[in-house]
């Protein structure tokens, strides 16, 4: 106190210009000393928000990797049965196989009546634990009894069906197994969905992969030992399926007691059944071409089209794991400005994988199919590069339209894949019969894309999201325009790894990267940096990794780059 009073003495003593001077000294002294404490705050709080921006992502990137172990083992061992299926099975045997199980999908989607979605939006909207094992046994009891009612439907109707499909009824029989897995898939998956909640992602790769090997090893003895032919497929399928959900159903008994909550199963309803005529629309966008093909073309041809549809899902190990962790990730986020940042970067580091993904696919096509299967096969490569980028596209819509979920604003879904579907129907009636399974390719890329398209503006309406649209043009460009190369100029085998191998290294040349981003890739394939393998600092003296951040930061309120990468943050 008595250091300001001596202070203040000492201003009095001086003369008016004197004092005049120093007080604006001391106000810029003032200025800077709250700019340099506005700088620390900002720096403090980029330093947080990048903390949880990065916390948000590893959380799904572990999930989505382990989800992903799964799937690439399921779906591995799936493309690896292709030499036992196409050596026992006809053409006409794998198209009646792929039309009952492009029919179960359809119907699953019909008996759930949007309950399995709405079930993780409840399960996480609930507050304590009785109301989240409410949520459950509702869930769970209506799936068992639509599931028992579509099973029963089936094996009465078997022949009726079989007339319908295959102009015959001596697949009756067949039929009928598709109505057990069919049974077997919506309670199995119902139960799953509890591991995918609680986040116990090693617990669902444990039971997937204890299905997959029970189902190889059936469908194995029941196709090539015993000679069971396409009845065999689907009863090996179903076998791992019930095995594993009566163990789950024994290990789960404690929460599944007997209740029904009417009031929540009609809340459950209004967010879910508009999803169903959404869920239709997908089924014929991604399902329905078999239908045109079998008619148009006939059985062998629609074989012959699903060969090539099973070499492209390998680009839905990425849908899958995404689709498997991303829902009770998305929804976990309780903070919107949070959510949105972080639903921002997934869609760019999903597109980039995706896309690259699909480069590979599309190049390497053809070795996979000759690989894999008997050269009555072999045309079925020409469609692997439309279907994986269409892939890509729904990769791509999944991520977008969790906004509207977010929102609780699904009433209109249907409008965008209704549309969407609308266009697939109508190109597969002109493409197929001239075309046969390119028109069918084509007809389902375009529809994606459309679909895409549809519910980024139906989500952005709703939830908007700050995307990196930029730099998603130029994750989706370069991989199509290599693929294109590539075909054009029928590259072989040494070509399409160089192709593949380029492709992140041409997205550093076109400016993808951020720079956090640019350095490690840098580190990685051993380029040396230009500062010397130091951290970059900015005039504030934050390390450039911020940007990373602040990126977000400036990207809500609408801007694509932030100062720091139009500014020092090029030096990279």
């Amino acid at each position: 106190m008595q250091v300001v009073e001596d202070h203040d003495l000492v201003l009095l003593d001086q003369a008016p210009s004197e004092r005049g001077a120093d007080e604006a000294g001391a106000a810029r002294h003032q200025d800077l000393l709250a700019a340099q404490r506005h700088r620390g705050s900002l720096a403090a709080a980029f330093r947080q928000t990048a903390c949880v921006l990065a916390g948000q992502l590893w959380r799904l990137g572990k999930h989505s990797a382990i989800y992903g172990l799964g799937a690439v083992v399921s779906r591995l061992i799936g493309v690896f049965l292709l030499p036992v299926v196409t050596r026992y099975l006809t053409r006409a045997d794998v198209g009646a196989v792929e039309t009952l199980l492009s029919l179960s999908v359809v119907l699953v989607i019909v008996l759930r009546m949007g309950i399995s979605m709405a079930f993780f939006r409840f399960y996480f909207d609930a507050e304590d634990d009785a109301g989240r094992t409410t949520v459950v046994r509702t869930s769970f009891w209506f799936t068992m009894t639509m599931a028992t009612f579509g099973l029963v439907a089936g094996w009465i109707f078997a022949t009726q069906i079989s007339n319908l499909l295959f102009t015959t009824d001596s697949r009756a029989n067949l039929v009928r197994a598709a109505f057990v897995l069919l049974w077997a898939q919506m309670n199995y998956e119902q139960l799953t969905s509890l591991f995918r909640v609680e986040e116990r992602s090693v617990s669902y790769v444990a039971a997937t992969l204890v299905n997959v090997i029970i189902t190889v090893v059936s469908t194995i003895l029941l196709v090539a030992v015993w000679h069971k032919g396409a009845i065999g497929v689907i009863v090996g399928n179903f076998t791992g399926t019930l095995a594993v959900y009566f163990v789950l159903l024994a290990y789960r008994r404690f929460q599944l007691g007997l209740e029904f909550d009417r009031g929540l199963f009609r809340q459950m309803q209004h967010f879910g059944l508009p999803l169903v005529p959404s869920g239709i629309a997908l089924w014929v966008i991604d399902l329905s071409d078999r239908f045109f093909l079998v008619r148009m073309k006939g059985l062998a041809e629609n074989g012959l089209y699903s060969i090539g549809v099973r070499i492209s899902t390998a680009i839905l190990l990425l849908l899958i794991a995404l689709r498997t962790a991303w829902p009770a990730f998305a929804f976990s986020i309780k903070d919107d400005n949070e959510a949105k940042r972080t639903y921002g970067f997934v869609l760019t580091y999903v597109v980039y994988a995706a896309c690259w993904l699909s480069l590979a696919l599309s190049l390497f096509a053809p070795w996979l199919v000759r690989l894999l299967t008997t050269p009555r096969f072999y045309r079925a490569s020409e469609v692997v590069p439309l279907l994986v980028f269409g892939g890509t596209a729904f990769i791509a819509f999944n991520v977008m339209s969790i906004g509207i979920g977010r929102a609780k604003r699904t009433q209109f879904n249907w409008v965008v894949t209704g549309a969407a579907a609308a266009v697939n129907v109508g190109l597969n009636f002109v493409l197929i019969p001239p075309y046969g399974i390119i028109g069918a390719a084509i007809s389902t890329l375009v529809a994606y894309v459309v679909m895409f398209l549809g519910m980024t503006v139906r989500a952005q309406q709703v939830f908007p999201v700050p995307y990196q649209w930029r730099r998603l043009a130029l994750a989706s460009g370069t991989a199509v325009g290599l693929t294109v190369l590539g075909k054009a100029i029928d590259v072989p085998f040494a070509g399409a790894v160089a192709l593949t191998a380029v492709y992140p290294l041409l997205l550093l040349g076109l400016g993808f990267y951020l720079p956090v981003e640019r350095r490690r890739l840098l580190a990685l394939v051993g380029l040396p940096r230009r500062d010397g393998g130091q951290a970059e600092h900015g005039p504030d003296g934050r390390v450039l990794e911020e940007v990373v951040v602040e990126e977000a930061v400036n990207a809500d309120r609408g801007e694509d780059e932030p100062a720091g990468e139009r500014g020092q943050a090029r030096q990279v």
